[in-house]
C-alpha cells in the first residue's frame, strides 16, 4: 500500500498515458561475440535474463547482468558488447509513451540509466515469461499490458526528478496539464511533508492563484485539499491493515486523534471507526459502502 501511495505516478490520471509499442519484442540471446554500435528513434527498455554485457552510453559505461534494466532515451547513440561466456539473454522493448496524447513523457524525467530490480524474485519470472511468449513479428494486448508493468517498476526505481518546465511554454495547454500532473504526483508522492504544496507551487512556471484554479478543474482539489485527502487515503490503507484509528491518525500526519476523525469523515464520508468497520465487511464478502460495482465515490454517500 505504502509503495503505490509514495509512487510518483500517484497523481497521473490512468487515461492520461498512452503506451505504443513501435515493434515486437527483441528476444535477446547474444553469443560472448555480440557487440552493437546504434541509435533507435523512439526508447528501448532493456532487462537482463542471464549472461552480461557493457554499454557504452554519453560517456558513461553502463553494466548489464540478471536483474538490471537500463532505459536507452530515444536519438542517443550507444555501443554495446558481451562480456561474459554464456549467453546474454534478456528483452529489449522499443516504445513511446506519451503523455496526454502529445508529450513524450520519458523526456519528461530526469531518470537513473540503470537500475537493479528491486522485486527480481518476482520480475524475473515476468519477464523470462514476456521473453518466452512475444510473438517475433507482431505486439499482442497481454504484451503491452505487461510491458506497461515492468516499464513502470523501472520507473519507479530510476526516477530522480522531474525536468524544469519551460516558462516560454505557459500558454500551451498541453505544458498546462503536465505542470498540473507533475504537481499532483509531486503531492501523492509525499503527502505527509508540510511543505510540500508550498515547494511543487514553486515550480510551476504560472501565477500561483490561476494554477490553483486550474488545478481544481482537472483535479477536483486545490493543492491544500489534495494533499489531505491523499493523507486520508494513506489512513484507509493503513486502518485496512489494522492499525487503529490513533495510530493510523500518527502516521498520516495529526497528533490530535479528534481533528483527524473529523477531517476523515468531511473527505470521505464516514468516520474512521466506521470506516474499520466496512472493511472487516468486506474482508468476509462485501463491498464498503461506496465501492458497489467496483466504483470509489468520495466523499461516500450517506
Amino acid at each position: 500500500m505504502e509503495k503505490i501511495e509514495g509512487s510518483f505516478l500517484a497523481g497521473i490520471p490512468m487515461g492520461a498515458l498512452a503506451l505504443t509499442l513501435t515493434r515486437s519484442t527483441i528476444r535477446m540471446q547474444h553469443s560472448h561475440t555480440w557487440s552493437v554500435d546504434k541509435s533507435n528513434s523512439v526508447h528501448d527498455l532493456i532487462i537482463c535474463l542471464t549472461g552480461s554485457a557493457n554499454y557504452e552510453v554519453e560517456g558513461e559505461t553502463v553494466e548489464i547482468k540478471p536483474g538490471r534494466a537500463m532505459l536507452l532515451p530515444a536519438g542517443v547513440r550507444f555501443t554495446g558488447y558481451s562480456t561474459s561466456r554464456e549467453p546474454y539473454t534478456g528483452i529489449a522493448q522499443h516504445f513511446t509513451l506519451d503523455l496526454f496524447g502529445r508529450l513524450d513523457m520519458i523526456s519528461q524525467m530526469h531518470l537513473k540509466r540503470s537500475v537493479t530490480l528491486a522485486r527480481w524474485e518476482m520480475m524475473e519470472p515476468l519477464t523470462r515469461y514476456y521473453h518466452d511468449n512475444s510473438p517475433p513479428y507482431s505486439t499482442t494486448l497481454l504484451q503491452h499490458h505487461l510491458f506497461m508493468f515492468l516499464l513502470i517498476e523501472f520507473l519507479e526505481q530510476a526516477h530522480i526528478g522531474w525536468r524544469e518546465q519551460s516558462v516560454g511554454n505557459v500558454n500551451n495547454p498541453d505544458a498546462l496539464s503536465l505542470s498540473i500532473m507533475v504537481v499532483a504526483s509531486q503531492i501523492a508522492a509525499d503527502p505527509l511533508n508540510d511543505s510540500i504544496v508550498e515547494r511543487a507551487l514553486s515550480s510551476a512556471p504560472y501565477n500561483s492563484d490561476y494554477f490553483k484554479r486550474e488545478f481544481r478543474k482537472r483535479v477536483g482539489w486545490t493543492p491544500d485539499k489534495f494533499q489531505e485527502f491523499k493523507r486520508m487515503e494513506r489512513a484507509m490503507g493503513l486502518m485496512a491493515g489494522g492499525c487503529s484509528v490513533k495510530r493510523a491518525a500518527e502516521l498520516s500526519g495529526y497528533s490530535d486523534a479528534y481533528y483527524f476523525s473529523r477531517m476523515f469523515k468531511r473527505y470521505i464520508g464516514i468516520s474512521p471507526l466506521g470506516y474499520r468497520q466496512a472493511e472487516k465487511r468486506n474482508r468476509e464478502g462485501a463491498f464498503p459502502r461506496g465501492e458497489e460495482d467496483g466504483q470509489l465515490l468520495y466523499p461516500l454517500t450517506r
